[in-house]
């Protein structure tokens, strides 16, 4: 088993189909059949646009960063991808191979 990561960059604003784009995402994953996703909140950041969101106080109301992280086989992420980019086709996706060192719940 080749296990990796997918990295799915987005705004938390983002929408699909009337639900933030992530908790579209993470509800797709589970009826994928992925092992598990991650949600993480940014609190600063900034991409192709230079444009800097950040949670600063003074700065109420932007567009702050989301990440979803998903771990799993290979071949299951792979397949899930297609259907990911059109949910989010301005979405920035990476992918890499990962070596589990500790593990809880038996991935490998």
């Amino acid at each position: 088993m080749n296990l990796v990561i997918l990295r799915i960059y987005m705004n938390q604003s983002d929408t699909y189909k009337g639900k933030t784009s992530h908790d579209a995402v993470l509800e797709y994953l589970k009826d994928s059949g992925i092992a598990g996703a991650t949600v993480i909140h940014g609190i600063e950041g900034y991409g192709t646009h230079n444009e800097i969101h950040t949670a600063n106080v003074l700065r109420l109301g932007v567009d702050l960063p989301v990440i979803v992280e998903v771990i799993d086989d290979e071949e299951k992420i792979r397949n899930v991808i297609p259907h990911l980019k059109e949910m989010l086709p301005g979405a920035l996706m990476t992918l890499q191979d990962i070596e589990i060192v500790s593990d809880s719940k038996n991935l490998h």
